[in-house]
């Protein structure tokens, strides 16, 4: 990117302001997230695109619009400020029993609710001062591609918003630390007493009303996906955004949801629910815990990676629950 000479002269902090505006795609915003002003960021600007002799960011009526080059610079930047943040974090040892640090992990509601409370228990008992946030973290709307349906998780923990994304995703880019936490697959749930969990056969479960979380409120989901390949199809009476309220609304009424077999062995029971094994083959799927390579030198960060492996490491027992 830039010669000897012209590296004696660079400032790391017009790579962060290059991050910031291409996050933020908006000198303003940018110029907020920075603690700084909108001339500062648009003087640092100046020099980045005389440093690297491009106009880098095209102003529109909404904000700026990154250039090509600026696009193809904005992942090994990235990458660059990983390595720098990760160095500064690990200048001190990292000790779980006196450490205070917070750390970001994402998930989809249904992966979160299945490894936070032994992560807390085995935070309370080895690191009792260190804090956890949650974000829940959604596929990209629309997206059938399994490579880019998570894309914006790994764009945040490449740019450090989380520490660590947990995806159901089995390709996951090079330039990423993976470590799979285990593998799930989807059980039917009913309330107590459904005459749908005696005789579990697939005639009977494309009769029923059918409950589907979406957060789009898209009726077809992947197993309508698999249905469609045997030859049949379902009726989606209602959609909701999260697991949490499918379990809510199936304990009251008759419809039936498919839920991971994990998830459901944890909290169908607290809703009064039942589950079966789903009356056709379901795809099985990979549970990983993402984070950038160059930000697996931080010390915590790796112990924060062998903390989630050990509470996800025992499989719930297959068939009915």
């Amino acid at each position: 990117m830039l010669n000897e000479t012209d590296l004696s002269r660079a400032d790391l902090n017009l790579l962060v302001l290059f991050e910031a505006v291409v996050e933020e795609r908006h000198v303003g915003r940018a110029a907020d997230r920075l603690n700084i002003s909108p001339s500062a960021v648009s003087h640092g600007l100046g020099r980045l695109r005389r440093m690297l002799n491009d106009p880098l960011f095209v102003r529109t009526p909404k904000g700026v619009v990154a250039t090509a080059r600026a696009m193809e610079l904005a992942a090994p930047i990235a990458e660059i400020l990983a390595r720098v943040r990760s160095v500064i974090t690990t200048a001190e040892p990292f000790e779980p029993a006196t450490s205070s640090r917070r750390f970001t992990l994402g998930a989809p509601d249904g992966v979160s609710a299945v490894f936070l409370s032994p992560l807390l228990a085995g935070l309370e008992r080895s690191a009792p001062h260190v804090e956890i946030s949650i974000r829940q973290l959604l596929p990209e709307p629309g997206e059938s591609s399994l490579a880019r349906v998570w894309r914006n998780a790994f764009a945040d923990v490449e740019s450090r918003a989380m520490d660590i994304a947990v995806v159901p995703a089995d390709e996951i880019p090079a330039r990423f630390h993976c470590l799979t936490l285990y593998e799930e697959d989807f059980v039917i749930a009913m309330r107590a007493g459904h005459p749908f969990a005696q005789d579990a056969k697939l005639d009977r479960y494309v009769e029923m009303r059918h409950l589907v979380v979406s957060l789009s409120g898209d009726p077809h989901g992947f197993v309508d996906t698999v249905l469609e390949q045997h030859g049949h199809s379902r009726r989606t009476v209602l959609t909701v955004p999260n697991f949490m309220l499918a379990l809510a609304i199936a304990g009251e009424s008759d419809m039936l949801v498919a839920i991971p077999r994990r998830f459901a062995t944890i909290f169908a029971p607290r809703f009064g629910l039942t589950t079966v094994n789903a009356p056709l083959p379901l795809p099985r799927f990979k549970l990983s815990a993402v984070a950038p390579r160059a930000a697996m030198m931080d010390a915590g960060l790796s112990w924060l990676f062998g903390m989630l492996s050990s509470v996800c490491e025992v499989d719930p027992p297959p068939g009915l629950l």
